[in-house]
């Protein structure tokens, strides 16, 4: 199964909705990212590689935020921009990581990444309020695999 294939297309409308919803609260700009294997194993690392792929460093406040899926290895990983870890706490992204976690061990991956992506929204919110003349800089879409 290839990677566009693992949501329906009602799923992925889902995980969309929710990256929407997320940044009517910040100036964040999340990302899914989703493939069936981490090639070096690495979660994190697979994740800034595709971070930079996706051009997610330049956007104005370097606050992009990325979840990265590797479905079939059962890995994942959750990465935020300099501009993000310069403010937040070391462990700002624990909680957020041990829910997600949670649902996945349970084959609950929709559910999982809809709820990761709000807490982030509801989290981000207090260093990266929205503001009146804030614009998506980054696509809502899922990227997949291959992309």
């Amino acid at each position: 199964m290839k990677a566009k294939d693992f949501f329906s297309e009602e799923q992925i409308q889902q995980i969309v909705e929710s990256i929407s919803r997320a940044e009517e609260k910040t100036s964040g700009e999340l990302r899914v990212h989703l493939t069936d294997k981490c090639q070096s194993g690495d979660p994190k690392s697979e994740a800034i590689k595709i971070f930079e792929k996706l051009k997610m460093h330049q956007t104005e406040q370097r606050n992009g935020v990325l979840f990265y899926l590797a479905y079939k290895d059962k890995r994942f990983a959750i990465i935020g921009d300099k501009g993000i870890n310069e403010l937040v706490p070391v462990n700002f992204w624990d909680n957020i990581r041990d829910n997600m976690q949670n649902h996945f061990r349970n084959g609950q991956f929709v559910q999982g990444l809809t709820e990761g992506i709000e807490e982030a929204g509801n989290s981000l919110k207090k260093y990266f309020p929205i503001k009146s003349r804030d614009t998506n800089e980054l696509s809502n879409d899922i990227s997949f695999e291959h992309d």
